[in-house]
């Protein structure tokens, strides 16, 4: 059993013209282009989040160098970008749906641009791409209630369900951020596996619910994107977001003690 650590890619929007409150998350098409290409030429090979979990969990082996390619959120780049390159080069993915975000009959609003429809879902589904959960409305699930966290999780999960025939079996926590709490409760709705940021590589002692990933964003160069798959330079690239991460974490940890010592108002 491999136990070699793993880069797992997340990508957000792939757009030529993403708009200001998705474009530094976004990539643009003849840059993905370009990273898939790279990825092929060193000799990667792309498998799904559940792939990947479950040779983990069985012990069964992984391919050669395996890599992650996964998408958050559920942008119409990605059916338009990013399909017909992963097509090309006969690449399986994962994309996390946030499933009030997407265009149709469950769209509650909020959602930062333009997303897929779920035809368009149903058309990566059947190309090869996993479709998995990332929560109904896209909130920080470590601030939510009990009851509203189990709702977020079990409304994404029966949508999915409804809308492609099969219950997801992964998930990603919106912004990257979970606790024990949303750990466990992701578990308990069923997903067997799930990915958080971290920007490092994934190793198969994390656990299944705490899975982590590099960040690919639209100033990552061909360079820096060949050290991220490499695992060369992890921790230099993104030293900046480690301290911001770790100064946003007290701050959620301090919102939850503050929450927790005021008693609940009738």
């Amino acid at each position: 059993m491999s136990e070699a650590p793993v880069p797992i890619l997340m990508y957000h929007s792939v757009a030529a013209g993403p708009n200001s409150a998705t474009r530094a998350l976004s990539v643009a098409p003849e840059a993905f282009a370009e990273q898939m290409a790279l990825l092929g030429d060193r000799g990667l090979t792309p498998v799904t989040t559940a792939t990947l979990a479950a040779c983990w969990r069985s012990g069964a082996p992984l391919p050669e160098r395996p890599v992650l390619i996964t998408f958050d959120d559920g942008y119409e780049g990605v059916h338009r970008h990013a399909l017909p390159v992963l097509a090309e080069h006969g690449f399986p993915a994962t994309l996390f749906v946030s499933t009030g975000w997407l265009r149709g009959a469950h769209d509650t609003g909020g959602a930062l641009d333009t997303m897929l429809d779920w035809d368009q879902v149903r058309e990566l589904a059947a190309s090869g791409v996993e479709i998995g959960g990332h929560s109904h409305t896209h909130p920080q699930l470590d601030q939510l209630d009990d009851m509203r966290l189990r709702r977020e999780l079990t409304r994404c999960r029966d949508i999915v369900a409804g809308e492609l025939g099969a219950l997801p079996v992964s998930f990603a926590y919106p912004y990257g951020y979970s606790s024990r709490r949303v750990r466990q409760a992701v578990r308990d709705a069923g997903f067997a596996q799930a990915l958080a940021v971290g920007n490092a590589l994934a190793h198969r002692r994390q656990g299944p619910y705490a899975l982590r990933r590099v960040t690919v964003r639209r100033g990552t160069g061909v360079d820096e994107f060949a050290r991220l798959v490499e695992g060369r330079a992890i921790t230099r690239t993104f030293a900046r977001d480690r301290v911001l991460t770790k100064g946003y974490a007290m701050v959620r940890r301090a919102r939850q003690i503050r929450r927790k010592a005021i008693p609940d108002r009738v």
